[in-house]
């Protein structure tokens, strides 16, 4: 990169696991809280960003653009562009992205660049034969020519939703949930059902023990219509156990398959955002950066083995720059699915998949797990889809500056067949 290209800082809501409906917030109220805690501690004001730039993979029909809806709602000013984009499961990451061109390109100087989805709130649809059924109710005019229509009316018709949250995880060139590529994963790499659990497990004693620590200070509390303060991610769960991991069903293939509910990423409302500046603001402003980023890459590889992205856009992200996977101090690989991270593992030590799919001489090696999601993931704290991205990058540069660690990779499985990661260095 020909600019320097720093994070100044970054603020995130808590991750609100589905329930059982609607959660309480749509995905413009969570970025417009978390968005507006983050610009209150700034030196400058919201108009003095060039422009605010969101990752959002399921907007609801009334948050059309969302980015440039969210801009206006923190005070940004009729000025400031905002704008929304969309790259499955890493919108956050591609909005961080897309501020990294145009501070490149020098574009802009200071950019507020996140990712935001409210899950719950995927929508119900009407299915096919709904739908002609009320287009055909839309052409007639007379009373008794609508009553006659109103009687073809199939009640098994009206009954069948289509699950929009449902449709959406679901590859529409391979036909398969993302649960069922990740049960590839299992298969091609010999991934059992305990181990599935165990690193699920992890994962939440992870997050529970970054809490009780006070490790995710990025966190701002979220405050509903009502005065309820939602002030942590409500998906960790203190009673995680390996038996209890256990009981649950097979969800993606109930007869042949390993992977439930409980062992992968959750259906979560949440919303993340960074503020990325050149060096040009940092000095105008005096802001203080959390880190640098200094490098960038997207892969692209099967869909119906898209949770070895990471692998894919990792590998050469490292050697562009000369590293392995050991020189890398700290990693944060998003949990869509325990055997996804484990398959990326898997991958990496494999000496065929590496020469045949990475073009390398042989086993990359493996990430040290004392060095990987530290203070666990998706699996304990949720996958809103367009956030995490994001909430990976912020969440990086902390660990490393806690650590005093020098270098981070911050790297996600995208639906589609794509993988996307992050090189970043903290600013001690």
């Amino acid at each position: 990169m020909s600019r320097t290209i720093y994070v100044v800082d970054g603020a995130r809501t808590p991750f609100l696991k589905a329930q059982k409906g609607p959660g309480p917030f749509a995905a413009s109220d969570l970025a417009t809280q978390a968005g507006r805690a983050l610009l209150l501690r700034q030196p400058f004001l919201p108009s003095d960003l060039d422009e605010v730039i969101l990752g959002c993979a399921a907007p609801s029909p009334d948050e059309t653009n969302i980015g440039r809806m969210v801009a206006l709602r923190l005070g940004c000013g009729k000025k400031v562009p905002g704008w929304t984009v969309m790259r499955n499961c890493a919108s956050g990451m591609q909005a961080i992205d897309s501020a990294i061109a145009n501070i490149q390109l020098g574009r802009s100087d200071l950019v507020l660049a996140g990712g935001v989805d409210a899950l719950s709130r995927a929508p119900l649809l009407y299915n096919e034969v709904m739908v002609r059924w009320f287009a055909g109710m839309m052409s007639l005019r007379t009373v008794g020519e609508k009553a006659r229509h109103f009687l073809k009316l199939r009640p098994a018709a009206l009954l069948t939703p289509v699950i929009g949250l449902m449709k959406g995880l679901t590859d529409p060139v391979v036909g398969l949930l993302m649960g069922q590529t990740a049960e590839n994963l299992a298969w091609k790499f010999g991934i059992d059902r305990r181990q599935m659990d165990e690193y699920a497990v992890r994962s939440h004693q992870r997050s529970l023990a970054g809490r009780k620590a006070g490790l995710f200070g990025e966190i701002v509390p979220l405050v509903d219509s009502e005065g309820t303060i939602y002030a942590e991610d409500d998906g960790v769960r203190a009673d995680a156990t390996l038996e209890g991991m256990g009981k649950p069903k097979p969800f993606f293939d109930k007869k042949y398959g390993n992977i439930t509910a409980a062992n992968s990423s959750q259906i979560t409302d949440g919303a993340a955002w960074v503020l990325v500046a050149s060096e040009e603001a940092v000095q105008k402003y005096g802001l203080t950066p959390l880190g640098k980023i200094i490098d960038s890459q997207w892969s692209g590889l099967e869909p119906e083995q898209m949770g070895l992205g990471p692998v894919h856009a990792s590998t050469p992200l490292l050697q562009r720059h000369g590293l392995s996977l050991a020189d890398i101090d700290y990693w944060e690989l998003n949990e869509a699915f325990a055997a996804q991270v484990l398959g990326c593992q898997a991958a990496w030590q494999d000496d065929n998949y590496c020469r045949e799919q990475l073009g390398l001489p042989g086993a990359l090696g493996q990430i040290d797990e004392e060095r990987l999601n530290v203070d666990g993931g998706a699996v304990a704290i949720g996958h809103p889809v367009g956030a995490s991205g994001a909430r990976i990058v912020l969440h990086l540069l902390h660990v490393l500056r806690r650590n005093r660690a020098k270098r981070g990779v911050a790297t996600i499985c995208i639906g589609g067949g794509l993988g996307g990661a992050m090189l970043v260095e903290a600013c001690q």
